[in-house]
């Protein structure tokens, strides 16, 4: 490329024939030629190789229209795949998106401390509550997500409203 670029540096800016830039570059005449031909810079392409998955997609794509679901080492056992696996499984996740497209329920995400899980969990025994007063528990777990926070708090006569607002920071 900074050989193109020199190329027709010289031959524009400074006049300088095809023989002299190729003796001073010593480069071939022909290839000066083509540099001051092209109106681009010469690029490396070669034709793309394939995979060795090609000639098996047809197959992949019949049992995925089938079967969204199926695993790819029973894909892989189907078509009679008998090379890396990585490869296939590369291919398959692929493929999959076509037939099988991602829940968009699933793609939701919350903010540190957006969302709380609460549950009420009865732990089965007695519990001493207070001095000379047992009775039956019932404990309030309580978790925020992203945190990894997790507190419990006895369920007294108040509403849950100001347990979680307790445990969220009031």
């Amino acid at each position: 490329m900074e050989d193109w670029a020199e190329i027709r540096r010289l031959h524009r800016s400074e006049h300088v024939g095809v023989k002299a830039i190729a003796r001073r570059l010593g480069l071939a005449r022909n290839t000066v030629r083509s540099a001051l031909a092209s109106d681009t810079p010469p690029r490396y392409s070669r034709a793309p190789q394939g995979s060795r998955v090609d000639e098996f997609e047809p197959a992949i794509r019949g049992l995925l229209t089938q079967f969204p679901d199926m695993a790819a080492t029973v894909i892989a056992e189907r078509i009679g795949w008998e090379h890396s696996s990585s490869v296939l499984w590369a291919r398959i996740a692929q493929l999959r998106l076509l037939f099988n497209p991602p829940d968009p329920a699933d793609r939701t995400t919350y903010a540190a401390g957006e969302i709380v899980q609460c549950d009420l969990w009865f732990p089965g025994r007695v519990v001493p509550v207070a001095k000379l007063t047992d009775r039956e528990s019932r404990l309030r777990y309580l978790e925020k997500a992203v945190w990894l926070y997790t507190c419990a708090a006895a369920v007294g006569g108040g509403p849950l409203g100001q347990v979680v607002q307790h445990f969220i920071g009031g």
